[in-house]
């Protein structure tokens, strides 16, 4: 009922821009975290787990893909997805293992506001909660092209003198590859960004350019 009652004062008016959809994506994500570790610590776990998996799912199944992104459908077809969802989640055989309460609710509650679509990005959020939780310090460097092992760990060897990463138990370097960056990085950690990409330097120049004028 916690995640409930902390979701039904985001929902949100069509039309939002990019920035307010974040906004409340990161509301429904602590709304979970919330409610998970109010439980206990294990079920926060056992919520991580399973929104891991949720997560898969729609990365590496177009079905479930499919599914989530489909505005059209009605609220008696998201509820029909959802528990072909779960029960894709809880297996089959002696190791069946019954979703959670929460994380049932979590999807439950996008499905009724229409806000499946942002589920990837209320499980990212999430995952961030339960990184701080445990003391980690997740670092997302995205950049047009992978990244080479070697440049890798030379942020990271550059990133744990900072105050933040010294602060953190473990620090975890993720790269993402995104190729509008136009070369250079774009650091997120904490909450703090760090824009070296070109398209930044570009945005910056049109900018001055146009004040100039």
């Amino acid at each position: 009922m916690l995640l409930a009652s902390s979701a039904r004062s985001v929902v949100a008016t069509p039309g939002l821009g990019r920035r307010a959809a974040s906004v409340i994506a990161g509301k429904y994500s602590k709304a979970v975290f919330g409610a998970a570790l109010a439980k206990s610590p294990a079920t926060l776990t056992k919520v991580h787990t399973e929104l891991a998996s949720v997560s898969n799912s729609i990365k590496n199944q177009p079905q479930v893909s499919g599914f989530v992104h489909n505005p059209t459908l009605s609220l008696q077809e998201r509820k029909k997805g959802l528990e072909s969802l779960f029960s894709k989640l809880e297996g089959t055989g002696p190791k069946k293992e019954q979703v959670s309460e929460i994380t049932k609710n979590l999807l439950s509650v996008l499905s009724e506001n229409g806000r499946l679509g942002e589920t990837q990005a209320v499980i990212e959020g999430f995952n961030e909660l339960v990184s701080q939780y445990k003391g980690e310090l997740t670092v997302t460097v995205t950049s047009a092209t992978p990244l080479t092992k070697d440049v890798l760990t030379r942020l990271e060897t550059t990133l744990k003198q900072s105050q933040t990463a010294q602060a953190a138990k473990v620090l975890k370097i993720t790269n993402k590859v995104n190729p509008a960056v136009l070369g250079g990085l774009i650091v997120d950690f904490g909450d703090k960004t760090i824009d070296l990409s070109v398209q930044s330097r570009v945005t910056k120049l049109n900018s001055a350019l146009t004040q100039s004028v």
